[in-house]
């Protein structure tokens, strides 16, 4: 197979569109970039299949919650994939794809390909954060640096419950506080009071620790909605709501608009403009696709002012980290979001540990974090 060059390599990446301000950062890594790793080509790859139930003291409660929704869910299960390329180096990811057949094939695609050939393919779901960890450690620079050229030292990490009895709330709102988070996602669900779960986080943490409830729809009504963002305006904690009223809710959200006391946020919708043009929101919430769709969702984050609430990888360890390093580059993203501390294991060796409200970006090339093999062995279902 013939090699391709730095300067096709470098046209491609100007050909997916994307901003000088992403385009340029690319070319500067490929600049420092010794020939040998730009020619280098992708080997072999392993699939690691894990299994982690939910931690001990939410373990019940979660469950509880899930099948109320009609979900019934007592673990997650990530597929941890290893990518190594000819020249020694080797990426890590959560494939965030759940039929192992399908990774497989994608990655037996791959093999014989540059890394930087899928710099920013949406298509390859999680199996893209491997493709950077490639990137940055070929380059020598971490992954933030792949999107940036002055990214953000530290980023503001959120910690995550699901809809838990209020004494249980109050717990888990207190061990995140106690880990050194500043800002929380609750979720509000109609077989627990909101206000009676309010009452007992704010019961237990400083006031400086920031509360958002995340409603999925669940409040149904503009006048619900209204009365209930009241109440929790009550406790002075408590800053914003996500996702009151079903999706598109246009109207609901005009309706909405300057009658309560609380940010609104919702998650991008495909056509987002009618939101930022009537003024409706005040934040975005994405999740997936984490290439090319992110960097222009972070980069419309910052020319509208609308800042970005990220939760595309929240599963594991490893890509936890790389959406940290997203949120590193790009100054449009405000929080981002991961469930890791409510699993047995986040699979990793590095502790994501925050400080008064922040959590420092990896500064070793890629991503800058190995996998916990113990774990990973202790975890594996095949």
């Amino acid at each position: 197979m013939r090699k391709t060059d730095r300067r096709e390599i470098i046209r491609s990446i100007a050909g997916l569109g994307m901003a000088s301000t992403v385009v340029g950062p690319l070319i500067s890594a490929l600049d420092q970039t010794p020939k040998s790793s730009t020619e280098s080509r992708i080997s072999h790859f392993e699939i690691i299949p894990t299994r982690l139930e939910y931690y001990e003291p939410v373990r019940e409660a979660m469950i509880r919650s899930f099948s109320l929704q009609n979900r019934y869910q007592s673990d997650y299960k990530p597929i941890i994939v290893k990518i190594f390329t000819d020249d020694g180096l080797m990426g890590i990811c959560n494939a965030m794809i759940s039929n192992q057949e399908s990774i497989r094939a994608i990655l037996k695609s791959m093999v014989g390909h540059s890394p930087w050939e899928y710099l920013h393919d949406d298509s390859l779901k999680g199996i893209l954060v491997a493709i950077y960890d490639l990137a940055g450690q070929a380059a020598g620079l971490p992954v933030c640096r792949l999107f940036s050229q002055q990214p953000k030292k530290r980023i503001c990490q959120t910690w995550w419950s699901q809809c838990y009895p209020p004494e249980l709330m109050a717990q888990e709102a207190k061990r995140g506080e106690s880990l050194g988070y500043k800002v929380h996602k609750v979720k509000a669900r109609p077989w627990e009071d909101v206000i009676e779960q309010a009452a007992a986080i704010c019961e237990v943490v400083q006031s400086d620790f920031r509360i958002w409830v995340d409603a999925n729809a669940w409040w149904g009504s503009v006048g619900r909605t209204i009365d209930l963002c009241e109440k929790l305006s009550q406790f002075n904690n408590y800053f914003a709501i996500e996702s009151p009223i079903a999706r598109p809710g246009i109207l609901g959200y005009q309706a909405l608009k300057n009658n309560i006391p609380l940010q609104i946020s919702e998650h991008m919708a495909e056509d987002p403009m009618p939101y930022i043009t009537g003024g409706l929101l005040d934040s975005f919430v994405v999740g997936g696709p984490i290439g090319r769709t992110f960097v222009q969702r972070a980069l419309m984050a910052e020319v509208t002012k609308i800042p970005l609430w990220v939760e595309h990888s929240i599963e594991d360890g490893i890509n936890q980290v790389f959406q940290a390093h997203q949120a590193a580059a790009f100054p449009g993203v405000q929080y981002t979001i991961s469930i890791t501390h409510i699993l047995q294991n986040d699979l990793v060796n590095e502790p994501f540990q925050m400080d008064n409200g922040f959590y420092t970006v990896p500064t070793a090339p890629g991503l800058g974090i190995h996998l916990d093999e113990d774990a990973i062995d202790k975890y594996r279902t095949g």
